[in-house]
């Protein structure tokens, strides 16, 4: 019998394998959840760094809400990654779920960043 973290990991690796076919030579956006926070980073896998990154744990958005868990939070977060993408030059990505379901805080922050201009 497996648990649901081997799942979860199954999920992440099959996502991912389908993201790298598709998508030879783009960024990649990724986001990872806890029960409390969110958080998206866009990773360049060619050269393996994090050229940007936003959290629910940055300052202006840790002191504006009480509960940094919830879809408010996590479009704030889309927001302002896809913000410092801009900033940088960065305006077409790859979405990785990981092994999350598109639902939800996930889907809230991607459809943030692409309300705010970036493309995936």
């Amino acid at each position: 019998m497996t648990n649901s973290m081997s799942l979860h990991e199954k999920r992440k690796k099959r996502n991912r394998a389908s993201l790298r076919k598709k998508s030879i030579g783009k960024l990649r956006l990724s986001v990872y959840k806890s029960s409390k926070h969110i958080y998206g980073q866009i990773i360049d896998d060619n050269e393996g760094i994090t050229l940007t990154s936003a959290s629910s744990l940055e300052g202006e958005i840790k002191k504006q809400y009480k509960n940094c868990g919830n879809k408010e939070v996590a479009g704030v977060v889309g927001k302002l990654i896809a913000e410092k993408a801009i900033k940088k030059g960065i305006t077409n990505v790859v979405f990785d779920r990981g092994g999350y379901v598109y639902h939800g805080r996930v889907k809230t922050l991607a459809e943030a960043a692409r309300d705010s201009g970036l493309k995936f």
